[in-house]
């Protein structure tokens, strides 16, 4: 699996005292491990470096949602559930600068 696709996993609370099923990013991924960014639809929630998603075939998402690069986890490859899509090319792009801005690395 490579950085842009959309995968189902259960995702930690912030407060690890539970976990949700949800679509999250790949953003590396390495040989055991992948880092990922959850998506949310909870659209109030917006940062700067989020991105807005619109349900689409590539995407496979069913709701306007949005991708919260500032939450980042660690997970093994085997809690992935699923592959639901991936980011476009443009979409691809905008993770890219808006990492390079959460990160400030430019």
């Amino acid at each position: 699996m490579k950085k842009g696709k959309i995968v189902l996993v259960p995702f930690p609370f912030t407060d690890l005292k539970g976990s949700k099923i949800r679509p999250a990013i790949i953003l590396v991924n390495k040989e055991s491990d992948i880092i990922l960014a959850f998506i949310s639809t909870q659209l109030n929630w917006t940062e700067k470096s989020d991105i807005l998603l619109e349900p689409s075939s590539i995407n496979g998402l069913k709701k306007t949602s949005v991708l919260r690069l500032s939450k980042i986890v660690t997970l093994h490859k085997n809690l992935i559930l699923g592959e639901i899509g991936e980011l476009d090319a443009k979409l691809r792009k905008t993770l890219n600068d808006n990492l390079m801005y959460l990160f400030k690395l430019k």
